[in-house]
């Protein structure tokens, strides 16, 4: 799944694309899933000009002109094409046509991306605009750090690949019990959280340019299953349980 560092990349350049165009055409291809009929998504949507694409922690936001929100969230194994006359893309859920021919698909093998008219956003505060008194607030739980870093309803836009990535360059390992969490360390994570995520934003704009799907993972230093190393020479260790992977190495200390 696209965390925040690719979906505000994603976001930017599809605001490049698309803003400022008449949303002619809201094709529904598979909407089994969506909250949304076809008819309502047609009738709210269709006739007005798109104001700004902007990212929502993990999601993406479509603002038109009267106000009106459409959602988008790429789920796990979602994608986005842009396309022109003609969508050749395999397992669409649904096609936005532009004017001037610059139309959108959203694509999901699993049937799980989906839009949504007038999204409210999760209660969770996003990773780019954290302080030391909300993250000492929500680590004051008998949980591991890792489940709090990847709780949307908590923090909104950190996935599973750069929570590991923010805990190695804290020294923290990912099974501490978030309330054991010094105060310190909860004063590194403030500064660590937002510049790594600002870093990987800058490198997937900079070596990516006009990317609007996958996820760019060249760069990361701990998750990443090519890299037997940490940056330091220490072995990473990889856990898995369910479909989740957690990479960590001994350098991360492990509060309890």
């Amino acid at each position: 799944m696209p965390e925040l560092p690719d979906v505000e990349v994603f976001s930017k350049n599809l605001d490049k694309f698309l803003t400022g165009r008449k949303l002619v055409k809201i094709k529904v291809v598979n909407g089994k899933k969506l909250p949304d009929t076809a008819k309502d998504l047609s009738k709210n949507l269709e006739g007005k000009i798109l104001k700004r694409i902007y990212r929502s922690g993990k999601e993406f936001r479509f603002e038109f002109e009267d106000g009106t929100l459409l959602g988008l969230h790429l789920m796990l194994t979602g994608d986005m094409f842009l396309f022109a006359e003609k969508n050749d893309h395999h397992s669409t859920i649904v096609e936005l046509h532009f004017a001037g021919n610059k139309n959108l698909a959203l694509t999901d093998r699993m049937r799980n991306a989906y839009i949504k008219l007038n999204p409210v956003d999760k209660e969770g505060v996003d990773a780019m605009e954290l302080d030391f008194k909300y993250l000492k607030k929500i680590f004051n739980r008998k949980t591991t750090i890792k489940n709090i870093l990847l709780d949307q309803d908590l923090i909104r836009g950190i996935g599973n690949g750069y929570s590991d990535e923010i805990l190695w360059e804290a020294r923290i390992s990912p099974y501490s019990i978030a309330s054991a969490i010094p105060d310190e360390k909860i004063k590194e994570l403030v500064k660590i959280i937002p510049k790594l995520l600002k870093e990987a934003t800058d490198k997937i704009d900079k070596s990516h340019p006009g990317i609007i799907n996958d996820e760019v993972k060249e760069f990361l230093k701990i998750h990443r299953k090519v890299n037997e190393k940490s940056p330091t020479g220490y072995p990473i260790h990889i856990d898995t349980k369910g479909s989740r992977k957690t990479y960590y190495t001994d350098e991360q200390a492990l509060y309890a």
